[in-house]
């Protein structure tokens, strides 16, 4: 059995369960106060820029340092340039254009070469055989192409 005691005890605890489960919030309202009425100094390093603006920066400072050995290799090729015999530099300059005037003229002569294989047919028959030949030449022409087929 219950007494009219231990009812109470049991509201009262019930009580303050509910009332520390419940949230209690509170925002002050008046503005935060400024400290000294100085002027915002400019900070040290570099000044405050959006996200696309520091990417650009940054990457622009990395190509400037990336072109460094770039000029440097540039230079050097010119220095040495300047103490060579006019007629080795001209042979120097023209050896890379000779290059490739000859790899082109070996890919022209292997294409050409192609073009002949297979063109030469040898059969050997036992018995008597008809053959026809004949060559189709095609053209297309027009806006919406229209091809056609003579034979």
């Amino acid at each position: 059995m219950t007494t009219h005691a231990d009812r109470d005890r049991a509201s009262r605890l019930i009580d303050a369960v509910n009332e520390a489960i419940t949230p209690t919030a509170y925002r002050d309202p008046t503005p935060t106060p400024t400290i000294g009425a100085a002027e915002p100094v400019p900070q040290p390093g570099r000044p405050p820029m959006s996200q696309k603006a520091t990417d650009a920066s940054a990457l622009m400072l990395a190509a400037g340092a990336a072109s460094l050995p770039i000029g440097g290799a540039t230079s050097l090729v010119l220095y040495t340039l300047g103490h060579v015999d006019p007629a080795a530099l001209t042979i120097g300059a023209a050896a890379p254009v000779g290059l490739v005037l000859a790899i082109g003229s070996l890919i022209r002569a292997a294409g050409r070469g192609m073009q002949g294989l297979g063109a030469e047919h040898h059969h050997h028959y036992n018995g008597p055989v008809s053959q026809t030949t004949h060559s189709v030449s095609t053209q297309t022409r027009g806006l919406i192409a229209k091809t056609s087929n003579q034979t």
